[in-house]
């Protein structure tokens, strides 16, 4: 993400059952800041807890009150990146004995008293239906929670609104990343609820966005080793080009999770040389 909103909403009520406050945390990663969404008609379901900035909690409790209410009632993560839950510590000195919870898989260090949640599980709140849907790729723990009353989604880092979603090297995957897409694709969504950036009202019209544009980047990575290019940095400053040279290191890490992918797949053979870039060749 590279784009960074200095006059986005702190706090937001795009429907009558979803509120947005955002987690204060602007940056290249994050654009405008993580958005916290607390969806129901009354003690909300609290949806990601931002990064623990000082001062989030004022805008969390000011729009509690605004809304007339007392305190969430529980709170559910996409998943385990310190955007999305590096606040329960101060939601929980806020409001003793507060429920999380998230997909635990491969977690090493989580919010003492984190319980699980599976894939389709329901998570009921007062006139809302969250359904988690696992959806790895940009990490293997990611949730996003349908809502059936709205037919929208609640896609975390999955589908942004503004930019696309990096995949780790650690522990993302393009081919489950590309799956996931076409899983909550699946759903029919009319709506979505991106953890960075505003509300996307079109959400088919987004997602085979993201679909197409994953797809011609792995056109553009099959070209370039076609002409000969070989290493990664190579082929970024062809398929960038028009990138300031300040971000290709992070194209780079796009490039990478592509090349894995293919390599996966049969399609391509990585060469490690020594003190160098890997030497990539189409099979």
């Amino acid at each position: 993400m590279i784009w960074v909103d200095p006059d986005f909403p702190k706090r937001a009520t795009p429907s009558d059952r979803v509120g947005r406050v955002l987690g204060l945390n602007p940056g290249m990663m994050t654009g405008p800041g993580t958005n916290t969404y607390l969806v129901g008609r009354s003690d909300p379901v609290l949806i990601d807890t931002g990064a623990g900035v000082t001062g989030y909690m004022d805008v969390l409790d000011d729009y509690l009150g605004e809304r007339g209410w007392r305190r969430p009632s529980r709170v559910i993560l996409t998943h385990r990146h310190m955007d999305h839950l590096g606040g329960v510590p101060h939601l929980r000195e806020r409001f003793p004995g507060l429920a999380v919870s998230k997909m635990i898989h491969k977690d090493t260090d989580l919010p003492a008293g984190t319980t699980d949640l599976k894939n389709g599980q329901v998570v009921k709140g007062d006139g809302v239906t969250l359904r988690a849907v696992h959806t790895p790729g940009h990490a293997s723990d990611h949730l996003c929670y349908y809502l059936e009353e709205e037919r929208a989604l609640f896609s975390g880092d999955l589908i942004l609104n503004g930019s696309t979603s990096v995949i780790p090297d650690e522990d993302g995957d393009l081919g489950d990343y590309m799956a996931s897409l076409r899983r909550v694709q699946a759903l029919g969504a009319r709506r979505i609820y991106p953890a960075h950036g505003p509300v996307i009202e079109d959400a088919p019209a987004k997602i085979q966005e993201y679909i197409d544009h994953r797809m011609e980047r792995e056109r553009q990575i099959v070209d370039a080793l076609g002409n000969g290019l070989r290493s990664i940095p190579e082929m970024v400053k062809v398929i960038y080009a028009d990138v300031p040279e300040k971000l290709h290191a992070m194209a780079g890490k796009s490039v990478h999770s592509h090349l894995k992918k293919l390599k996966k797949e049969g399609r391509v053979a990585e060469e490690r040389v020594t003190s160098a870039p890997s030497r990539w060749t189409l099979l």
